[in-house]
């Protein structure tokens, strides 16, 4: 009979994640986990096939929890939700800063082939979703093009939060993009 597993898969998954978004995947080393998550390499290998598998389930973990696609799935469909969207780059869930997949994107020359497919489908689905709400709000300009704007400058300003000492900047800036898109 083997060992009770001592630890819940998604507290470990809570703990690891951060670790993966303060050092990228590449500077993430298997100790690095095992000193957040308080489970040895024999534990985490037991649930996880390796560090791969651990940052695609992190990832995972991420897309499932954020709540972008929440936001952009509130009814009634429109500015508010989209307001809402962007306003996501300037919350600090596990004392980071920025997005996860955002920052995720800046390492997909080293990450698994299919972290890189699961960001790209990502981006696709909030792209989906931002275009549903603009088409709702009834934009002059095609609500493609605007939801492509819209997912770009969220990236943007997800990056530029990593530098940032407050979100005041962020906010005027999101003010401004709003202003822009509900003239378009």
């Amino acid at each position: 009979m083997g060992r009770r597993k001592l630890f819940n898969r998604d507290q470990v998954l809570d703990k690891a994640l951060p670790v993966f978004w303060q050092n990228g995947y590449a500077h993430t080393t298997v100790q690095d986990l095992e000193l957040a998550t308080g489970v040895n390499k024999s534990g985490l290998y037991g649930e996880f096939s390796g560090k791969e598998d651990l940052f695609l389930s992190s990832l995972l973990y991420y897309m499932a929890n954020r709540g972008g696609a929440e936001r952009l799935l509130r009814e009634p469909l429109g500015w508010d939700n989209v307001q809402s969207f962007l306003e996501l780059s300037l919350t600090r869930p596990y004392g980071q800063r920025g997005c996860f997949v955002v920052n995720s994107l800046r390492e997909v020359a080293v990450l698994p082939a299919q972290a890189a497919n699961m960001l790209n489908h990502s981006r696709e689905r909030l792209t989906e979703l931002l275009e549903l709400n603009l088409a709702a709000a009834s934009t002059r300009l095609p609500p493609a093009a605007l939801a492509a704007l819209a997912l770009t400058f969220y990236t943007g300003l997800s990056m530029e939060q990593n530098v940032a000492t407050t979100t005041e900047a962020g906010q005027e800036r999101i003010a401004s993009i709003m202003a822009l898109l509900r003239a378009a």
